[in-house]
């Protein structure tokens, strides 16, 4: 660029500035000669129009929160407040007298527009009383002050003399209630002139969200309006940020309309659903009953968030982690059977050990028993955990289970400890376990008390194959103004608890809750394979002092699909139903979630028969018969029958005689044959991986966890001790 052509710009510059600083002065000289504004041409010693210096607040715009599709979850909108003109003085745009004439009367138009949210007898003592006091102009209290569009369009419809309106704002809900007890409201509060949260992440993200109000200067008329070119900015106001959470408001209206139905069809005191990835901890869904309209609230409920600030004694739903515990520590009992009908038992103070005694026995405790005091009979622990029986949990913690391990364990899922999502309030419950029953009672869920969060937390390294991950429904804060991120949150792995391959297993043992005979049978799904337990609490009654005899926590835990799990749902409710509330509401919220995730529904495929009825038998003895009979011995057994060897014997066999076996179970017999084949190990476990070496010698590499998937030796081939062997489990 020239210089010529820079001067040039810059002297253009300087006659513009220089021009707009004459105007300025002479509409004030003007102003000061002539008493009248220069644009407006009002006269500004008229005492309807006269005018003063006045200093206003400039309220930043609180952000607006959003699900992680963009979807407005929390808005500030438009509102109005009414005000009425009592000054005789007072006239309209076209110089008509606009004030109150009969305050009666107007009290009654107001009333008739308003209904329930204000009082006819108030609005009109309000006026009378200003009107009284010399006041030219008043405001009429609750009721009259930020209303709706559609209400301040009402009352212009009625002409009212002396009402008029000034512009204000208010939050609002589009979708509510929406996860009301996480999200909250915000409400304008008084002393602050200023839209505040007042609970849920509204208050906790309060600073973040409200941002920070500017100030301006200008004249005013005695009407309220400004005259034009006289305002002047002395602070900017900065508006507040917006906030991306995690939810997602197509799966959440599932949530919210399936909890309002549990709480009708149940006759349910409370009832609340979360819904989580399962890598990630991101929450999808959240939502707790009773719930509050955001937008019609009057005060703060008195109730407590269900999912992170009530805490209660979960049940059934915490025996996957003593199992897993009993797994991870390498005590568990498999192929072990024990009597489920009642654990009576006694305690040693020397020794520190609970012992089972027989049935009857006067003991300072109180026995446990099952669910209805139901009797499984003898069954193996893998059974029980199917079957929900408390016994089995018992025998556990009684005779394998070290108190001390236990104890820690707990502490590693994170129970009794804040789970620490971000601008979630929480509580902590209590770890309950000092004297004998209620150790042996934590361990079926009784006793201590949890968060709903620290749970779903916790499950999560069950579902994750031992990582867990800490659940967060905060995507990102963004500047309002930009559009720049100014935090991101991830996912954020709080810990391991336990190892791949105890998780491995107990997610194995979690498939056959939904078999046919098992507790959560009535949950099933068609096109999807879960992991699931179920879970029924007692309710300790401050009011009784003891445990209330009519209302029961009732829950279900799951997670889709079961061979690689994505997406978690813990669907729970108390009511006075403990044994036949409905299992639709579950199922819809999971089936929605599996559509939302883009999880198929299609169940994993099998190259083995699967029994779905769940079935027991004792083994019999096959060794010293002949390979026929023991076919026709297994012949009528719903189990997966491994022969090894091209004998005409059997000279081993996995059980052993007179043992507890399940439907589904894989049974292997070794034959006097010199000669055995490589067998098609899809599906197998590594447990029957072990066998098939104690049985033959043959070692087997593996890698993975989970089932087999892939061999590297041919179905058929024959093999020996020299033969290497790799497979692959997922």
């Amino acid at each position: 660029m020239s210089v010529r052509k820079s001067n040039n710009e810059l002297f253009k510059m300087i006659l513009r500035m220089a021009f707009i600083g004459t105007l300025v002065v002479a509409n004030v000289l003007f102003t000061m000669v002539t008493h009248r504004h220069l644009w407006s041409q009002k006269d500004v010693l008229d005492k309807r129009i006269a005018s003063s210096i006045v200093e206003k607040t400039v309220t930043a715009k609180r952000g607006t929160i959003y699900d992680r599709n963009h979807t407005v979850i929390a808005q500030q909108t438009k509102a109005y407040t009414i005000v009425a003109y009592l000054d005789s003085g007072v006239v309209d745009a076209n110089g008509n007298p606009n004030y109150v004439k009969n305050i009666e009367s107007t009290a009654k138009k107001l009333k008739s527009v308003l209904g329930d949210e204000v009082d006819e007898k108030t609005l009109i003592k309000i006026m009378k009383s200003a009107k009284k006091a010399g006041k030219s102009q008043t405001e009429l209290g609750a009721g009259t002050k930020r209303i709706k569009k559609s209400a301040m369009k009402e009352i212009k419809k009625l002409k009212i003399d002396g009402i008029g309106f000034i512009d204000a704002v208010s939050r609002y809900y589009p979708a509510t209630p929406y996860s009301s007890n996480l999200v909250g409201f915000a409400a304008f509060d008084e002393d602050t002139q200023s839209i505040e949260g007042k609970m849920g992440l509204e208050l906790s993200l309060n600073e973040l969200l409200k941002g920070k109000n500017g100030s301006e200067q200008y004249q005013q008329t005695v009407d309220g309006s400004k005259l034009p070119g006289t305002t002047k900015v002395i602070e900017q106001a900065k508006n507040g940020n917006d906030v991306v959470l995690t939810l997602d408001s197509s799966l959440q209206s599932t949530v919210e309309s399936q909890l309002q139905a549990t709480m009708e069809n149940e006759n349910a005191k409370s009832a609340w659903c979360i819904v989580m990835e399962v890598e990630t901890g991101k929450v999808l869904a959240w939502a707790s009953y009773p719930t509050f309209d955001q937008n019609e609230h009057k005060e703060i409920p008195s109730y407590q968030d269900a999912i992170s600030t009530s805490t209660y004694e979960p049940g059934s739903v915490m025996k996957p982690f003593t199992y897993a515990i009993a797994m991870d520590t390498n005590v568990y009992p498999y192929n072990q059977t024990f009597s489920s009908y009642q654990f009576w038992y006694n305690y040693d103070l020397n020794t520190a050990k609970i012992s089972r005694v027989a049935i009857g026995t006067k003991t300072p405790y109180p026995y446990i028993a099952d669910a209805l005091d139901e009797d499984f009979g003898t069954i193996t622990f893998d059974q029980a955990l199917a079957f929900s029986s408390n016994v089995g949990i018992c025998e556990l913690l009684a005779n394998y289970v070290n108190y001390s391990q236990y104890c820690d364990y707990l502490d590693k899922f994170g129970f009794f400890q804040k789970v620490n999502t971000p601008y979630v309030a929480q509580s902590l419950g209590v770890k309950n376990v000092g004297l004998p029953t209620d150790y042996l009672s934590t361990g079926f869920g009784q006793a201590s008390s949890i968060t709903v969060l620290q749970l779903c937390q916790a499950y999560t390294s069950i579902f994750n194959d031992g990582t867990m991950v800490r659940p967060y429904v905060i995507d990102s804060i963004v500047d309002s103004d930009t559009g720049q991120t100014v935090k991101k949150y991830k996912k954020k792995a709080v810990g391991t608890p336990i190892s791949s391959q105890s998780a491995k297993e107990v997610q194995e043992l979690m498939s056959h809750v939904t078999d046919e005979g098992a507790s959560g049978h009535r949950f099933k799904m068609d096109g999807v394979d879960l992991l699931m337990k179920t879970g029924t609490a007692q309710i300790y009654n401050e009011n009784l002092g003891k445990y209330d005899p009519d209302y029961h926590t009732s829950s279900v835990m799951a997670a889709a699909p079961a061979n690689d799990p994505k997406v978690m749902v813990y669907y729970g409710l108390v009511s006075t139903n403990i044994t036949s509330y409905s299992a639709e509401p579950f199922k819809k919220i999971m089936r929605d979630t599996l559509q939302t995730y883009g999880v198929s529904t299609t169940p994993t495929t099998q190259t083995q028969d699967t029994y779905e009825k769940w079935e027991s038998y004792s083994m019999p003895s096959l060794v010293n018969h002949t390979i026929d009979y023991a076919h026709e011995k297994m012949k009528d057994k719903k189990v997966h029958f491994e022969v090894i060897g091209d004998g005409t014997s059997v000279v081993g066999q996995y059980p052993d005689a007179n043992i507890t076996i399940n439907s589904n179970d894989r049974i292997f017999v070794l034959t006097n044959g010199s000669k055995i084949t490589m067998p098609n190990m899809t599906g197998w476990t590594r447990k029957d991986i072990t066998v098939f070496w104690q049985l033959t010698g043959i070692g087997i590499k593996t890698s993975g966890y989970g089932k087999v998937t892939s061999q590297n030796v041919e179905e058929g081939t024959t093999i020996s001790t020299d033969t290497k062997i790799e497979v692959t489990l997922e």
